[in-house]
Parts: structure tokens; sequence; C-alpha cells
């Protein structure tokens, strides 16, 4: 438990109470082993995978452990391991709650790379995936069968930002002895946090919000010590998915300013979609935080904000409009992932389960820059774009 109840606090202390020589901000231990002066100290550091005594930072490193003490208290977790990527996070999660044979539900328009592990590399070890849309809790009920030992969440999902009701799927999943694992890069643990709604799993990547500044891969997987010790046994140390001490740190630097972050990208994206929703070049528009949005209930009950993400469907839904309007903005640039100081656009033909065909989608993510700049930017890309029509 935290010794501290408001995130603010939490971001800025948890973890931090030794101080080292002094050092108001904790130090990078940039070193593979730490060596020990008597027997028994080694002898007590090898069998001791947590919280010191060290003695490999494959297994441990008080670097890490910093930065993982303080999204481990932000999402009411009792642990939190970081790891070199998202995706190392996200299966090790996966990996850790299915075995040969095994069956697995997942939300259809999950992170992409999760949908290729789930459905390319775990089918050579026989674990088959049911995708549903997830809306509703009893999409997951349907789908599993008596092999069904996970089920995979993404709230808000990738792209068209669905959600599910995490107390309610999590009510189900236990009552039927099934895991739960959910990505929250979406929210952070600043919006949404949901181990307190009853998943047992929460990943993030680190990549994102909580490292901020576009300098960091990783990721971080949370749960209870139960959930978390048979995973740091095998996932963690024995497939080396460790992040490095450096990136610990800079995501401890990061971890300071993640509430201020997360507000002002979120005032943005709540001004792009508001202006968006105006436009003639824009068919619809898809925002959590937007008024008429479909799961406006839900989304208050469950969450606290909605972050810097719009997406929006061109009224010409055509690829060449797409690349005419992208290529046209200054400010927003063409690049993948989010959560940076800095804006992003991305354009993807797209589909979801229930649509009956694909469409043309610009996902656009608003960073630290003055709001008008963004809709400024954003005005002369559909001036570009005109003639295309």
């Amino acid at each position: 438990m935290s010794d501290f109840a408001h995130p603010a606090t939490i971001c800025q202390h948890e973890g931090e109470a030794r101080k080292l020589l002094g050092a108001v901000v904790p130090p990078i231990f940039q070193n593979t082993l730490f060596v020990h002066e008597a027997w028994e100290n080694f002898e007590s550091a090898v069998g001791f995978p947590v919280g010191g005594p060290y003695h490999y930072s494959r297994v441990s490193n008080p670097t890490l452990e910093v930065a993982e003490r303080k999204i481990a208290a932000l999402e009411g977790t009792e642990d939190a391991r970081l790891f070199s990527s998202g995706m190392a996070a996200i299966s090790a999660g996966i990996m850790g709650n299915v075995r040969a044979g095994s069956h697995v539900v997942c939300v259809d328009s999950i992170y992409g790379p999760t949908r290729m592990f789930l459905t390319e590399y775990l089918a050579k070890f026989g674990v088959t995936t049911t995708y549903v849309v997830g809306e509703n809790p009893e999409d997951f009920v349907r789908a599993s069968v008596p092999e069904t030992s996970l089920w995979v969440l993404e709230s808000p999902t990738s792209i068209v930002f669905r959600l599910q009701d995490l107390a309610e799927v999590s009510k189900r999943a236990r009552s039927r002895g099934i895991a739960t694992l959910i990505d929250n890069s979406y929210s952070s643990p600043i919006f949404q946090q949901p181990h307190r709604l009853g998943i047992d799993l929460v990943a993030h990547t680190v990549s994102k919000y909580l490292g901020g500044h576009s300098d960091v891969v990783g990721g971080v997987l949370c749960g209870s010590n139960e959930r978390m010790a048979p995973i740091r046994k095998f996932e963690y140390e024995l497939l080396g998915s460790a992040m490095s001490p450096f990136n610990a740190w800079l995501v401890n630097r990061s971890m300071r300013t993640l509430g201020l972050r997360m507000r002002a990208v979120q005032e943005s994206a709540r001004r792009v979609a508001e202006w968006l929703a105006s436009r003639p070049e824009v068919e619809r528009v898809f925002y959590v935080g937007s008024p008429g949005y479909p799961q406006a209930e839900l989304r208050d009950r469950q969450m606290g904000g909605w972050g810097g993400l719009v997406t929006f469907e061109p009224s010409t839904n055509t690829r060449e409009w797409c690349k005419s309007f992208t290529e046209s903005l200054r400010l927003f640039q063409l690049g993948v992932s989010w959560g940076g100081h800095e804006s992003l656009v991305v354009p993807l033909e797209y589909q979801a389960m229930d649509w009956p065909s694909p469409r043309w989608l610009i996902r656009l993510y608003c960073g630290l820059e003055a709001g008008e700049d963004h809709t400024a930017d954003l005005a002369q890309g559909f001036d570009a774009a005109v003639s295309l029509r």
C-alpha cells in the first residue's frame, strides 16, 4: 500500500523515501550485477527476487523498482514489472495465463500486434482465439468454451474507442475461473484503474503516456502478488524481458508530469473533436469525450478522462484523399504511436467486426502544442485536399 492517496503525490514521491547521498532524484543503477561482502548476504540475494537485496538486473534493479512502485500505487495493484516493450508486457500477461490447447476470448478492435500474437504466434502451440465486439459483457460468456482460460480487453479499444464494462466483465470471468487482462495504455492510470474494477492484470505500453516524451520503448504489467509471481519467474526472468535501468530512470522522470500532460492533451483533443464535428469534410468523429458518445453512461462510470486521441472518418473516403490530407499537415506528423509531446496522424483502412465493409479513417493524436495551432493545421490540410472531394 502507498503512503500517499493522491495520484499527483504518488507520481512525485512513491518509492523515493530513501535519499541516497541526499540525491533528490533517484540515481541510475546502470549495472548488470550486485556484489556482496558475505556468503549469507549473497545467499539471501539470490533467493530474494523483489525489493532487494539485489544480485542481477535481469531479475530486479532498484532503478526499475522506483518507477514500478509508482505505477502499482496508481493502478491499485500489489506489484508491477517494467518490461522492455509494451508487447513484451502484454505477451507475458497472455502467456502466463494460457497453455497448449487453451482458448482466449479477445475484443475485436484490439491493438494490432496483440491480435497478431494471439492469432499467428500462439496458434503454433494450439492456443485458439475468438474475437468479440465486447460492448455487451455477455459477448465474452457466449464466446467461451471449457478450454477458455483468459479474456483479453482493451477499453477504450484502438482506433474506434469502444468500451467494455470492466466491472461486469470481471465479475463474469471470476465466477468461471477465467483470468482477465486489459491493455490500459489509452487511459493511463490517471484516467482509469481497471484493477479496482476487478480486472486481474493491467498492461501499458510505457512508450505512450507513461514515458510521454517519445524517447522510451517499454511496457509494464500490474497485478496482485499471486498473479504476478509465476509471470515474474518465467515470462519476466527466463525470457529476459526486463527494461533497462536507464529507460526506467526516464520513466520515473516522466511520471512526475503524467497528470499535467494527460489533462493538457485531453483539452487539446476535446477542442479538435468539437471542431472536426462541424466540418463538411468529416463524416463522423470517434472521440470518447464527446457529448454524444454512445457509451457515455459507462464512460462516466469507469473513466476519469479521455486523453489525446481522436479518430474521424473523412467524407471523401478514398486512399487518395487521405494521402493528400496527411501529407499536407505540418504540425501533425505522419507516424505511429502516441502519448508524447508531438502531435501525430495515422491514416488506415479499417473494418470493425460489425461493419459491413472497410472504411478509411484518420487517427489524430493531439500533443502538447497550442490548441489553436492544431485546428489551423487541420484546416490547411482540408484545404489542400479539396480538389479530391
